[in-house]
């Protein structure tokens, strides 16, 4: 981990913002809005306890100038860890009351080899923070993709140590979302780094969402004890939120036709390649909402006030899925458009959303190349 300075200031401003993907397979990259298919929608969705009113809203700028920013996770005082693909930066931003957000660059990840899609991708915090000041990252290395283990004191984080590695890489496809189940465990999302058999292929960890302990060991009740696998046949998972249930939920980019949005359980088989969207098949997990490849290329999933809300790079746009249980409402299309190709969206402690953009990965619009973490309301 080399070090950078520290106490850089970020202008926040109450504007515009956009996000996604570079190359994504044969149709590649990452979709514009249009009409999603789910399934049928729920008489009046499920609400949270954080629950807001009225429409959904951007209210303001969290920061700008930012670089492909991949990865955000909330410490427990409101502050939050922001990770940078191509540039490999590590950034703690701390919100101030009606002005800019103060930006401590921590340092690089030098292990990270940014390449195309690969680089420096998620980050998430250890739910003992308070006591193990332990934060956890996703690299695509020179050999393969890891997760690493740092620890942060301060502005002061810690060489990051491989927990988990021998994940494929590849240019394309790989995964890299993080997250904490309420169980404790460690998820982690990869994708088949464009070999589209490694789905399915139960030795290798490509395809897969894993679930693993702190030290990176496969995490008790996965389907196979001595495997960190959770779930198999995925093509490229961006995406991964818990409902208010422990539900977990992921995001999927698809090939030529179908993007997905899937309800995970244990040793679930999303079919990818034998199946692309809705099959049908007894053998395959069906995903709950597709849309055509050109209005989303999905990546981050959050889920506030009764909803899971979607991160579209290729559709330029943040979607609304309403939950009730494990019923999904129609899907709503938000500010299509506005703010370029969007990469993650992430639940704030107070339950707004933080929803970063990604159009200086080669992909957005040059006019739009002032990457972004916007300030969100859900509204009701």
């Amino acid at each position: 981990m080399s070090r950078a300075r520290a106490g850089l200031p970020i202008a926040l401003l109450l504007a515009l913002a956009g996000c996604g993907d570079l190359t994504d397979s044969p149709r590649d990259p990452d979709g514009s809005a249009g009409t999603a298919t789910s399934d049928p929608a729920p008489s009046s969705p499920a609400t949270s306890p954080q629950t807001r009113t009225g429409k959904p809203r951007v209210t303001g700028t969290v920061a700008s100038g930012l670089s492909v920013p991949w990865g955000i996770a909330f410490l427990p005082d409101g502050s939050a860890i922001v990770t940078e693909r191509d540039s490999r930066r590590v950034l703690l931003l701390t919100p101030r009351t009606g002005g800019e957000a103060e930006v401590t660059e921590l340092g690089e990840l030098d292990q990270a080899a940014p390449e195309v899609e690969a680089g420096l991708l998620g980050v998430a915090v250890s739910p003992d923070f308070a006591t193990d000041s332990t934060v956890f990252f996703y690299a695509t290395t020179a050999e393969d993709n890891s997760v690493f283990r740092a620890t942060l004191d301060g502005d002061e984080l810690s060489e990051p140590t491989p927990i988990l590695t021998g994940i494929p890489k590849g240019v394309i496809h790989d995964g890299g979302r993080l997250a904490f189940g309420p169980d404790g465990f460690l998820y982690v999302s990869t994708g088949e780094t464009g070999e589209p058999d490694l789905a399915q292929d139960p030795e290798s960890l490509a395809g897969k969402i894993l679930r693993i302990t702190a030290d990176g060991d496969p995490a008790p009740g996965n389907p196979d004890e001595g495997s960190p696998v959770w779930s198999i046949g995925h093509r490229n998972v961006q995406g991964l939120a818990f409902d208010e249930s422990g539900q977990l939920w992921a995001s999927e980019f698809g090939d030529q036709t179908f993007d997905e949005l899937n309800r995970v359980t244990k040793g679930g088989n999303h079919g990818w390649p034998a199946v692309e969207g809705r099959g049908g098949a007894p053998d395959y997990v069906d995903p709950l909402v597709t849309w055509s490849t050109e209005e989303a290329s999905p990546s981050g999933l959050a889920f506030a006030n009764g909803s899971l809300w979607m991160a579209a790079l290729r559709g330029e746009t943040l979607w609304r899925i309403p939950l009730d249980g494990d019923t999904t409402g129609e899907p709503v299309d938000l500010f299509t458009g506005d703010h370029g190709r969007i990469r993650t969206v992430v639940t704030t402690p107070d339950g707004d959303l933080w929803v970063a953009t990604s159009n200086r990965d080669g992909r957005g619009d040059p006019a739009d190349e002032d990457d972004r973490i916007l300030l969100v309301s859900p509204g009701g």
